[in-house]
């Protein structure tokens, strides 16, 4: 394994944020396994899109066997450790569970799965090897979890992977854009070191694929390419007062909490907006951060956001308001940003004629998006995109021979289990595409 990566700064804002899912004792995980049922046609299985043996990972907690218990979950997922603190189980597995069909509440599937796969980092456990050289190799496209499930698994086949990235860290967005109640950065770290454990994987980092080298210059160094480069920088809106001094993008907001120190000092109204996920993230870390007055400005009904409903209830319960059917206008102020004005929208988001809305802000955060990186490839023979996204079948092979592609890129903006588990079938279709039998 080779990597220049940059190490995170000791100080990081992100550090004031306490965990949201403390971790279970030993004591309270035993309990919780066993109230499990076990089921044989598990629906908790078919939820997760890594499709872990969940109650077979949970009976092994049950036993005292959690070494195997974590055996299980990384077979199936090798980002199991983050996936346990970052997915949204409460509309996956856990929203799956057949408890809530009796009115019980259901398996903390999430915090077991943490329970076990912390031990094993705790212990230093580690449960694959490198396969025998096969003499061909990958070159993959993003340092994110696509790309390090990808070249896990053809690390276990004997492929030899050189990953490229852009950016002075590794890890993607469960480095630099989880919301970091969920995770920090620093433990995301530990995930790449962990993985990248098992040999033969190089990592190199401040490269940019497409300039130097070009894509065709990737393409005669590997036997295959694997394009996982997530999503690009924040959309912005084109209003007047957009370059404001103040009017940020979420994500690279976001970014600079986890990888540095941020200052909000005079900072005492922020606004966010959109209605999505990354929205709500924003609204609940500036919360934390000791912004006094935190806005939601939605275009839509608070019943139309795309954000998870359990974590915009605990965004409300931390105090913040919303400004719903609002579309900014313009961003005004003398120097920096003092106020949003927008118009106020009907139940079809149309601008209503005539109607106004103000809302005062020391910071906007535009949270309506991230650019989409296909493009990047739109220039190669074969490559499919719509809007954006790179086209892929099921396994992941664009329609240029050797070319695969996964995660964000691809599926437009989904969970860190969902960018997993495409670079894992990546994977195994690039294995059969070199020439293994059995993948």
């Amino acid at each position: 394994m080779t990597t220049n990566m940059k190490r995170l700064p000791v100080s990081r804002s992100e550090s004031v944020f306490s965990d949201f899912k403390p971790a279970y004792t030993r004591e309270q995980a035993v309990l919780e396994a066993n109230r499990c049922l076990f089921c044989s046609d598990a629906p908790c299985v078919q939820a997760c899109p890594t499709h872990i043996e969940v109650p077979q990972f949970i009976r092994k907690i049950a036993t005292g066997n959690v070494k195997g218990s974590a055996r299980t979950i990384f077979d199936a997922n090798i980002l199991g450790m983050s996936c346990a603190r970052v997915c949204p189980v409460e509309v996956l597995c856990v929203g799956d569970c057949v408890y809530n069909k009796m009115g019980v509440p259901p398996i903390q599937i999430g915090k077991l799965q943490r329970f076990s796969t912390d031990l094993a980092y705790a212990e230093g456990w580690r449960f694959f090897e490198a396969g025998k050289d096969s003499g061909k190799s990958v070159g993959l496209v993003g340092a994110g979890p696509a790309s390090l499930a990808a070249a896990h698994e053809l690390r276990r086949h004997g492929h030899a992977c050189t990953i490229y990235e852009k950016r002075p860290v590794i890890g993607g967005l469960n480095t630099t854009g989880v919301a970091p109640y969920k995770m920090r950065a620093d433990r995301s770290v530990d995930e790449v070191e962990w993985i990248l454990g098992i040999g033969g994987i190089d990592v190199e980092l401040g490269v940019e694929v497409g300039q130097n080298p070009s894509f065709e210059e990737l393409e005669k160094k590997h036997d295959a390419v694997f394009f996982g480069a997530g999503l690009g920088p924040d959309t912005s809106l084109s209003v007047p007062g957009a370059d404001l001094p103040g009017v940020e993008g979420a994500v690279d907001f976001i970014e600079r909490i986890k990888l540095g120190e941020v200052s909000l000092d005079g900072v005492k109204n922020a606004v966010v907006v959109g209605g999505g996920n990354t929205a709500v993230d924003c609204v609940r870390e500036l919360s934390v951060l000791g912004v006094p007055s935190v806005t939601l400005l939605y275009r839509g009904k608070e019943a139309g956001m795309s954000g998870y409903k359990h974590e915009w209830s605990a965004a409300k319960n931390q105090g913040v308001r919303a400004a719903f059917q609002g579309q900014p206008v313009a961003y005004e102020g003398e120097g920096r940003v003092k106020r949003v004005r927008a118009t106020r929208m009907d139940d079809k988001k149309q601008p209503i004629d005539g109607s106004e809305l103000v809302v005062v802000a020391d910071l906007v955060l535009v949270a309506i998006g991230q650019s989409k990186l296909g493009q990047l490839l739109s220039g190669l023979d074969g490559i499919k995109l719509d809007r954006g996204k790179v086209v892929i079948d099921a396994d992941g092979r664009t329609g240029r021979p050797g070319w695969f592609a996964g995660g964000d890129c691809a599926n437009g903006g989904k969970e860190v289990v969902n960018a997993t588990a495409e670079g894992k079938a990546a994977a195994r279709a690039i294995h059969q595409y070199l020439g293994g039998k059995d993948a």
